[in-house]
């Protein structure tokens, strides 16, 4: 490498974030933990992965681990001796059971943010002349009943944001009989987001399913758009607004990592600029750095709620297993 290309090679560095090695790659390798929905090929995040790689010489791997509920319990199991280096995905709703499992080596770093919100096949509604809910209250009215699917709580990250929606909402005196007054009303309950939207919701491309409701984030309908085959100019899902809780998601090196110093530089690099911006067209959240532009499907058709629901961390941390538990007797009793 001459003179010029070597600091040509160091400047691209340092706007990436990442330390450099002299070759493309130096033989070292990390595994990086996800939830099922991060891509583990084939996508710009991973292009921005094998950036990094070819600028620090460190490899990454990337092990799908389910949904962030199964992750985090994965990874509460075999603290301490993990099976990998860096875990992406825990959000706010399950962060405390993954610092009560001594999961992560030091803070874990905020990295995006989105809202779970309950989500409607526009069509549908419009075909039977019915507007579709507002707000939680709605969902329990006799004219939605059957309609809605939900993932369960205990098994699924956004089924537990709507669960603490509706706690947010209803405070401790009111949610259990919101509860049972969803459940008299015909809501369905599913184990994890992928079969709720994919298979139950009707309003999903290439979905069989008959709900025109489902619990879903609120940058879903431009996941819909930017997906569609052939293309469309309009989504097809809405976003009840007034239903959304809001998360944020966390990214950690895992405690008892053999490459403590190689987590550390990939942990940094997740938060950088190069990487920050491929996350609203893949993973469809918001970067958690204002800085990065967002692209254009997200500002015309993503929702972003002016007051999304939210719960102190230190109550979810306090109360999650006790709500989970009290969730589970009423809905599925």
């Amino acid at each position: 490498m001459n003179r010029s290309s070597a600091f040509t090679a160091l400047v691209a560095c340092a706007l990436l974030g990442v330390a450099c090695s002299d070759d493309s790659t130096d033989g070292r390798s990390i595994t990086l933990v996800a939830y099922d929905s991060f891509p583990a090929e084939g996508t710009a995040l991973n292009d921005a992965l094998s950036e990094f790689t070819q600028r620090s010489g460190i490899d990454v791997r990337i092990v799908i681990a389910g949904d962030a509920g199964t992750m985090v319990t994965k990874a509460a199991l075999t603290a301490g001796n993990p099976e990998g280096d860096v875990m992406w995905g825990v959000d706010n709703t399950l962060l405390s059971a993954a610092l009560d499992g001594t999961v992560f080596d030091g803070d874990p770093t905020a990295v995006d943010y989105g809202d779970v919100c309950v989500n409607y096949d526009i069509a549908w509604f419009a075909e039977r002349d019915l507007a579709p809910p507002v707000t939680l209250a709605d969902l329990i009215r006799p004219e939605y009943a059957d309609l809605l699917v939900v993932q369960n709580p205990a098994s699924s990250s956004p089924g537990l944001a709507f669960l603490l929606a509706t706690i947010a909402a209803y405070g401790d005196d009111g949610w259990q009989q919101y509860w049972r007054d969803l459940t008299a009303n015909g809501v369905e309950v599913v184990d994890g987001w992928t079969s709720s939207y994919y298979e139950r919701f009707s309003g999903s491309a290439g979905s069989t399913g008959d709900k025109p409701l489902v619990v879903s984030y609120g940058s879903s309908p431009p996941a819909e758009v930017v997906f569609a085959d052939p293309p469309r100019t309009d989504a097809p899902t809405g976003v009840s607004a007034e239903t959304c809780f809001r998360q944020t998601e966390y990214a950690g090196v895992l405690r008892g990592t053999d490459h403590p110093a190689e987590a550390e530089q990939l942990l940094q690099f997740l938060g950088s600029p190069r990487f920050q911006q491929e996350l609203p067209l893949t993973l469809f959240v918001y970067p958690i750095d204002p800085s990065v532009p967002l692209p254009e499907a997200f500002q015309q058709f993503a929702v972003v709620p002016p007051n999304p629901y939210e719960l102190d961390p230190d109550d979810i941390a306090q109360h999650r297993e006790q709500w989970q538990d009290t969730w589970n007797e009423i809905v599925l009793r």
